[in-house]
C-alpha cells in the first residue's frame, strides 16, 4: 500500500480525532509508556524556568505526559491535524501549556525557540523526509539541549515484526474499520514495517548532527516494538540519562 503523507495524513488524522483516544485507551501501557519517555529526558527542578515543545503533540497525550514528567515547565505543543489540535485544545490545561496548529518547519521559519528539550512522540515515521525533520529540530535547540523521540521502530527481530503484524491485523486494524479510519489504521501498520529500525534510526540521529544517542526500550507486549531515543544537540555532555 502507499503510506498517506503530508496533507492527506494530516486530512486522516483529522477525521480521526473523534475516536483517537478511546482507540489509543485499549493500548495497554500507552499513556504510561509516553510518561516513561517524558520522564528519561530528566529536566531538572521539575522543569522550572524550561521551554519544552512538544512536537506532533496529536490530543495531548504526549503533552500531559510531558506536563507530568516536568510540571514547573513551559510547554508549546504543535501538531499538522487541526482535527487533533482542536481535541488537545478542548481538555483544562494550565496557562503555561500553549497549542500551535503548525510543523517544524513552520515553527523553525517563525524563529519560534529555541527550546531546552524537544518530544516528538509517534511523529518521525509519518513525515516525507526524517533527516529534514530533524535538522530543524536541532536548530530549534538551544545548545546541549535534550531530544526525545518515542516511536515504533522495531528492534530488528523477525519476532517483533511478526508480532506487530499480528496485533495490527487483530485488533488495530478492525478497531479502525469500525471506527470509519481503516485507511490511516493500515497506515499504522505499514508505516511501522517500512520505518527504521533501532540502529537504524540511532544512526539517522547522530548522521543529523545529534550526540550521546540511546535507545531504550518500552515495558509490556511493545517491548522490542516501541522504544524511546535519547539525545542531545552538540558535543555530549557527562550527565547521563536516566531510565
Amino acid at each position: 500500500m502507499t503510506l498517506l503523507r503530508d496533507h492527506d495524513l494530516a486530512l486522516a488524522f483529522d477525521h480521526a480525532s473523534h475516536s483517537y483516544d478511546r482507540l489509543t485507551g485499549l493500548n495497554p501501557g500507552y499513556r504510561t509508556d509516553l510518561l516513561r519517555s517524558a520522564r528519561r529526558l530528566r529536566l531538572p527542578r521539575d522543569g522550572a524556568g524550561l521551554h519544552v515543545l512538544d512536537l506532533g503533540c496529536g490530543t495531548g497525550a504526549s503533552t500531559r505526559a510531558l506536563l507530568r514528567a516536568a510540571p514547573r515547565a513551559r510547554i508549546t505543543a504543535v501538531d499538522a491535524s487541526s482535527g487533533m489540535l482542536a481535541r488537545a485544545q478542548s481538555k483544562p490545561w494550565p496557562d503555561r501549556v500553549r497549542f500551535q496548529h503548525m510543523t517544524a518547519e513552520a515553527l523553525a521559519a517563525a524563529d519560534e525557540g529555541p527550546y531546552d528539550a524537544v518530544f516528538a512522540a509517534y511523529l518521525l515515521r509519518n513525515v516525507t523526509d526524517a533527516d529534514a525533520v530533524l535538522k530543524t529540530v536541532r536548530s530549534l535547540l538551544r545548545p546541549g539541549g535534550r531530544l526525545a523521540v518515542h516511536e515504533y521502530s522495531l528492534s530488528g527481530s523477525a519476532v517483533h515484526r511478526a508480532l506487530w503484524t499480528a496485533v495490527c491485523r487483530g485488533v488495530i486494524m478492525p478497531a479502525g474499520t469500525v471506527s470509519g479510519d481503516r485507511d490511516l489504521y493500515r497506515h499504522l501498520w505499514r508505516s511501522v514495517l517500512d520505518f527504521d529500525t533501532v540502529p537504524e534510526f540511532g544512526d539517522r540521529l547522530r548522521g543529523t548532527g545529534f550526540s550521546a544517542v540511546r535507545a531504550l526500550p518500552v515495558a509490556g507486549w511493545q517491548t522490542g516494538i516501541v522504544h524511546t531515543f535519547l539525545a542531545q544537540e552538540g558535543p555530549a555532555a557527562t550527565t547521563e540519562y536516566a531510565r
